[in-house]
């Protein structure tokens, strides 16, 4: 397991190389200007920068927890990139999407993670489930798995659906403590549906383990990861700075990992009834 987040590559955009038409987004592989390609999520997409939040804190905390992610970039896109793109709805995701986007290492043949011919540690098994009922990822279904198997190990992708306690940001300008709080101790129902919860035995295991590395410290660094373009504009409170939302980012967080047992009992208990 890894005790500290790092500091994400920026790098230039220079080819959109071709449209990856999964969901709603139109994530696209595309290359940046250090030789490599990556699987672009965009700002302009879906439900904007805080798909890019959720991924890039996702994504950390799951590196951190010492699972496999591509490795995540800040990918830049100046206003000139896609004026050729002949594709109108992919021309007009581009336009929306300048500035700063979420890029991940591309991981050329790679397959789909298919449980029935891949068998998955229990501990490893464990350390996911107990991570998604923590960020509230309710996309790591047998339907979407979100994980690919590349050069024989298991690779996580795709954490845009977590945390969707900041999408009531839309609605509610002001997320008071309170408010934070109560989303944070909420159960997560949703974890029944994991697909890899028949093999997650060791919960307990993980869940102290866990907690002992996710310290208030190590999620605060990894919430300063976010930059300042993503947490302003529309969504947002617009009194608030990038620095409170990264506070509640925080919050949130660290007082799930507080009350961890509720979410891993919700585990245990939907397995039970599974196996």
């Amino acid at each position: 397991m890894h005790d500290h987040p790092y500091s994400p590559r920026t790098v230039q955009v220079i080819r959109y190389v071709t449209p990856l038409r999964e969901g709603g987004s139109l994530p696209a592989i595309a290359e940046a200007d250090d030789g490599f390609l990556y699987v672009l999520k965009f700002r302009g997409a879906g439900q904007g920068v805080k798909t890019l939040v959720a991924e890039l804190i996702g994504g950390e905390i799951a590196r951190t927890l010492g699972l496999k992610i591509p490795e995540m970039v800040l990918a830049r896109l100046d206003s000139a990139f896609g004026r050729t793109e002949p594709d109108e709805e992919i021309q007009d995701l581009l336009k929306a999407s300048v500035g700063l986007n979420l890029g991940l290492h591309y991981l050329t043949g790679s397959i789909t993670f298919d449980p029935a011919v891949t068998a998955i540690d229990p501990l490893v098994a464990s350390r996911i489930v107990w991570m998604d009922a923590l960020l509230t990822n309710v996309d790591r279904t047998a339907r979407n798995t979100n994980m690919l198997v590349w050069n024989k190990e298991l690779w996580l992708i795709d954490h845009g659906a977590a945390l969707y306690f900041h999408h009531s940001w839309e609605n509610d300008h002001h997320l008071s403590p309170e408010k934070i709080q109560h989303q944070a101790e909420r159960p997560f129902v949703q974890i029944k549906d994991h697909v890899l919860l028949p093999r997650a035995s060791r919960l307990d295991e993980v869940d102290t383990a866990a907690r002992q590395i996710l310290t208030p410290a190590l999620i605060r660094t990894i919430v300063d990861l976010l930059p300042d373009e993503w947490l302003t504009g529309p969504g947002w409170s617009p009194t608030a700075s990038p620095d409170d939302i990264r506070s509640v980012y925080a919050q949130f967080l660290n007082s799930r990992i507080a009350a961890s047992g509720i979410f891993t009992k919700e585990a245990q208990h939907a397995r039970q009834a599974l196996v």
